[in-house]
């Protein structure tokens, strides 16, 4: 058995020796082979030691799912930087805490994406960075062209570049991943290589992804999944990269036959409306072999449709969260439907579960109780925040995922209550406390409550209470309209109420199960 890489430096290097020519990148007429791809980042590993990146140092990428986010990234991971990811649905004041907060002075972004200049929304938020590389688009003002970027590798051999990347440890960070958290500000997730490496090793192994399969990643690169289970287990396992940068079913369907797609992941609702749509009979879809959904409930009917309509030989569920590497536990691909659609599976190899009451204790199976993660999968720790890791993960290693679950006899978790007040819009988390404060800087708001309630289409969507500042009278299509302008729209609430008051309890808590109730009443 090849022993596993420690490092995604090294990943990268076996994977072109490994796979070779077979194809590894597909981006509209770019098609690369894994000796290519390795090419191409190892050429930005080169540039961005002649920008004079230093090993630990960290580049951000806010872009969408494009060839160059896939090879900046392992660029940084090859010369033993850590790369930050920002979601494209950001707005500027978004973007810029992240850049801040990690000490970041060399972004990598696009301009011109579907309406959206993300250099201009920097400017409009007051936000500056050492040095912008734009990867596509028109390059604004005191912007970097990504071409010339990449001419200053010219000034590095590789031989140096190689130097670097051999000095880089299992144990160093390749990844912060935000996270935004009940106290309304993201944390960054602080992420191993070897943990990386080991768990998306098993993730794929699992999942039976193989060498030649074409894998269509849909999910954001900026996203654990994306990036780690897409681009990362694609060179684990020699499958290949197709990237979709925009998200719709008519064009993924387009492209299954097109690319002939054997792996296709996605929220549940991806599926059900492929198979509800009413062309579905003149898709090919013959080529589909694997899935991999979760992040909501799924019908049992739903994994059986899958199967028989759509042809999939393998549907996966799983669970994590961002502190856990991205994944925890996982069903296996001989499961059966029922336990595809009812659990988050058992835990990964190597890699504790349990479920504990609130003294930390384990609680008998078929019991709620928290979920807990320990292993070699656990973050090191949120970016300069002792505070919230040591709340986080306790003295024995657990981390505490604030989810509640039931254990079966198996091993098996069934998530039955989100990690506090989170909910999540169509496979992003969104967080209301995080919401609420953006709220609050609203002149008519005087205090506000978010709750997720249910979406046939996304899920979950946020619901804001709002109590009116002094004098104010609130118009909810407005306060819809200016959040629009302040935060992703995944976090904007999608019904506004105005209400006398708050429900609280004894010691003063908003008592949101309440709002919930009232929510999905007047619905």
């Amino acid at each position: 058995m090849t022993e596993r890489p420690a490092t995604i430096a090294v990943l990268l290097d076996r994977a072109a020796e490994q796979f070779g020519r077979l194809e590894a990148m597909v981006d509209g007429d770019v098609r690369w082979n894994f000796v290519e791809l390795r090419e191409h980042a190892h050429r930005a590993g080169r540039a961005l030691m002649a920008s004079g990146l230093g090993p630990g140092d960290r580049i951000a990428i806010w872009a969408p799912n494009i060839r160059e986010w896939a090879v900046v990234a392992l660029g940084a991971f090859s010369v033993g930087a850590v790369v930050v990811p920002i979601n494209t649905r950001f707005k500027g004041a978004e973007a810029g805490y992240v850049l801040d907060k990690a000490n970041v002075d060399l972004l990598f972004t696009v301009s011109d994406f579907l309406d959206t200049d993300y250099v201009g929304l920097l400017a409009a938020a007051d936000v500056h960075v050492g040095e912008i590389v734009v990867l596509r688009g028109s390059v604004p003002p005191g912007t970097t062209s990504f071409g010339d970027f990449m001419v200053r590798a010219d000034t590095i051999t590789d031989d140096a570049r190689a130097e670097r990347g051999g000095a880089v440890d299992g144990d160093d960070l390749c990844l912060i991943l935000f996270t935004s958290g009940t106290t309304g500000a993201p944390k960054g997730a602080m992420l191993r290589n070897s943990a990386i490496c080991r768990a998306y090793d098993s993730w794929a192994t699992v999942v039976g992804l193989r060498a030649g399969d074409r894998y269509l990643v849909v999910n954001p690169f900026f996203h654990s999944f994306g990036l780690n289970a897409g681009i990362l287990a694609c060179l684990l396992k020699g499958a290949t990269i197709v990237p979709h940068a925009v998200f719709d079913v008519p064009s993924v369907m387009a492209r299954i036959p097109e690319e002939q797609i054997s792996m296709l992941p996605g929220p549940p609702a991806i599926y059900q409306t492929i198979l509800n749509h009413t062309d579905l009979d003149d898709f090919d879809l013959t080529s589909l072999r694997l899935a991999v959904t979760g992040a909501a409930a799924i019908p049992v009917q739903l994994i059986h449709d899958m199967r028989s309509t759509l042809g999939f030989e393998t549907v996966v569920t799983g669970y994590g969260l961002t502190e856990s590497s991205g994944v925890a536990t996982m069903c296996r691909h001989d499961d059966d439907a029922e336990t595809i659609a009812t659990t988050s599976g058992r835990a990964i190899p190597d890699v504790e579960v349990r479920i504990v009451d609130d003294d930390g204790r384990e609680v008998p199976r078929g019991e709620p109780g928290e979920i807990v993660v320990r292993g070699y999968n656990v973050m090191a720790g949120y970016l300069d925040d002792p505070e919230q890791t040591a709340e986080a993960i306790d003295a024995d290693g657990w981390l505490h995922t604030g989810d509640i679950g039931v254990m079966d006899d198996r091993g098996y978790i069934d998530i039955t209550d989100r990690k506090k007040d989170m909910y999540i819009v169509g496979g992003f988390n969104a967080y209301p406390a995080e919401i609420e404060n953006v709220l609050l800087a609203h002149d008519d708001i005087g205090q506000v409550a978010v709750v997720g309630i249910a979406d046939d289409r996304l899920g979950e969507v946020g619901a804001a209470f709002v109590v009116a500042a002094p004098g104010a009278e609130p118009d909810p299509e407005q306060i819809i309209a200016w959040a629009r302008e302040r935060m992703a729209n995944y976090k904007v609430p999608r019904q506004v109420a105005v209400i006398d008051a708050l429900p609280l309890n004894a010691s003063g808590k908003v008592l949101k199960y309440e709002l919930r109730e009232r929510a999905a009443t007047e619905d």
